[in-house]
């Protein structure tokens, strides 16, 4: 049968001592957690134990020994070593020695209690504890149930990530420490903190109390029935600024909740969260500096009448156009000029309304650069705001063109119905055959006649401000798409991605380190 010992690589330099780690009996595998140094008294180490073991409900034992001789082998540390098997009596009982200075390990197995002891391939696995720690292979952490696996799970290598994950207490005593048991583990040189994340840790709960305070009163106003009646919650459902801060506000809400993570989705989502929002203020401020730097808001103000002005130029030289003869085209003259006209008469009243305008426009611009500093995200959905109100006069042509259109269509639908002896029925939502008479069918046919005439005109109009409007609507969708990013991409879990990719490992290979006739096969367990 074959053993597998999952070795901490950082151990491997450690003093001679005691392996101290859990036996799964059901994959016949040891996962070593720490090394014991001597000197050292067995029952301190027995009650050490017994408490982690009651602290993190996981069977942690005495496995073996450890010898790491810098010199020559000697024989009475040998011994000793063996004699530990019987004070902490273990079946079986793991030798692993190293000699220093040289790359070659052993490592074999003792069965003083077994009648028939029998010879064991051993397979020796090292593995990097700090990213099988951090790493989020193993299941979550739930200490209040049992440490004994089912069959089914017992086979999983989910079961050694487990093992290591819930024994995070242990790992938490550094040589620093003045108790009297000395362990070698992956921070034996010192628990991995630092002293300004400590201190940002305990200045962020009051700033989360003051934050979720502040997000609640918005939260009732914006709830409040004054921002339900008709004018209001018509702004706050078509202005894309409004949706943006509301979709931000969600953000903070969830990021200021006391609530902790319980899943380390729900944790990586806040993180995501975090430095979307970070970094779009960060972007939003730089944004704001810019602007402000050198009188860039008025330069920007001066330029936006003329560009309206060339707006309504290029529009009312497009009418021209439409009301002649376009791409040599006949169409109904009359229709065309009244079209035309009506259509010159809206971008006369844009014009006269972009003037009147003009002395607000700076003061305006410089109140909407202040609204950067939320984020650049919030900048340009009042950016795409700007653009609508700005070609609202190509939206109600399109509007216009596109309701003008659907009326014929519809009308000669019911016509072609007429001229076939076919109504629509409105109660039973079908069509019907039905009887005209001699009146109904000339007065249809003259109807009929006279629309589908009229329809090249009005299709030529609808045909040019379709493509208008979708110009208009493809520039605010780059610009929401933008924006999308921002708020969607999964930022930290990128950065995460590519500096440390054991914390976001999908599973783990094995290379072999060395493999000899006579001696364990030593694996090498990484994560990709």
């Amino acid at each position: 049968m074959v053993l597998k010992v999952f070795f901490p690589s950082c151990c491997s330099s450690a003093e001679s001592g005691i392996l101290i780690g859990r036996w799964i009996s059901e994959q016949n595998s040891a996962v070593i957690l720490a090394v014991v140094h001597f000197p050292f008294i067995p029952v301190q180490v027995k009650q050490y134990l017994s408490e982690v073991q009651r602290v993190t409900k996981v069977s942690v034992s005495v496995l073996g020994s450890w010898s790491h001789s810098k010199q020559e082998k000697e024989e009475s540390l040998s011994e000793f070593l063996e004699d530990l098997g019987t004070i902490f009596s273990h079946e079986p009982w793991i030798q692993i020695s190293k000699e220093g200075g040289s790359k070659f390990w052993s490592c074999s197995t003792l069965q003083k209690h077994s009648n028939n002891p029998k010879e064991e391939e051993i397979i020796l696995v090292y593995y990097d504890q700090r990213k099988v720690m951090l790493s989020h292979l193993h299941p979550p952490l739930d200490t209040g149930t049992s440490t004994d696996h089912k069959a089914d799970d017992a086979s999983k290598l989910s079961a050694i990530f487990d093992t290591v994950a819930k024994s995070k207490i242990l790992f938490m005593t550094d040589r620093y420490d003045d108790g009297p048991i000395k362990l070698t583990h992956w921070q034996s040189d010192g628990v991995e903190a630092s002293i300004i994340v400590e201190l940002m840790k305990q200045a962020s709960v009051p700033a989360c109390m003051l934050l979720t305070f502040l997000l609640s009163l918005i939260s009732g106003i914006c709830r409040s029935r004054v921002l339900k009646f008709w004018p209001l919650s018509f702004l706050w459902s078509k202005l894309s600024t409004c949706e943006q801060l509301g979709h931000r506000l969600q953000h903070l809400q969830v990021l200021s909740s006391n609530k902790k993570a319980e899943t380390q989705t729900q944790l990586m989502r806040k993180a995501n969260i975090f430095v979307s929002l970070l970094i779009d203020v960060a972007l939003g401020i730089l944004l704001m500096s810019w602007l402000y730097r050198k009188n860039r808001i008025g330069h920007l103000a001066d330029t936006l009448i003329p560009m309206a002005d060339h707006v309504a130029e290029e529009l009312q030289d497009l009418l021209q156009w439409l009301m002649g003869a376009p791409a040599g085209l006949k169409m109904n003259r009359a229709l065309d000029q009244v079209l035309g006209r009506f259509f010159l008469y809206h971008i006369h009243l844009w014009i006269s309304y972009i003037h009147l305008m003009s002395p607000f426009i700076e003061m305006i611009l410089w109140y909407v650069g202040l609204s950067a500093c939320l984020g650049l995200t919030v900048a340009l959905c009042i950016l795409s705001d700007i653009i609508a109100l700005l070609t609202f006069h190509i939206y109600c042509f399109y509007v216009y063109g596109a309701r003008l259109y659907c009326l014929k269509i519809y009308g000669l639908s019911s016509l072609w119905r007429l001229f076939r002896g076919k109504k629509w029925n409105v109660l039973r939502q079908r069509v019907d055959s039905c009887s005209y008479d001699l009146d109904q069918l000339f007065i249809g046919t003259l109807l009929f006649t006279i629309l589908l005439f009229l329809l090249p005109t009005t299709a030529l109009y609808y045909l040019v401000f379709t493509l208008l409007r979708l110009l208009v609507v493809v520039v605010q969708g780059l610009i929401h798409l933008l924006v999308d990013l921002i708020d969607s991409l999964p930022l930290y879990s990128i950065i995460l991605r590519l500096c440390r990719s054991y914390r976001l490992a999908a599973g783990v290979k094995f290379r072999v380190l060395e493999q000899q006739d006579g001696k364990p096969l030593r694996l090498l367990m990484q994560q990709f």
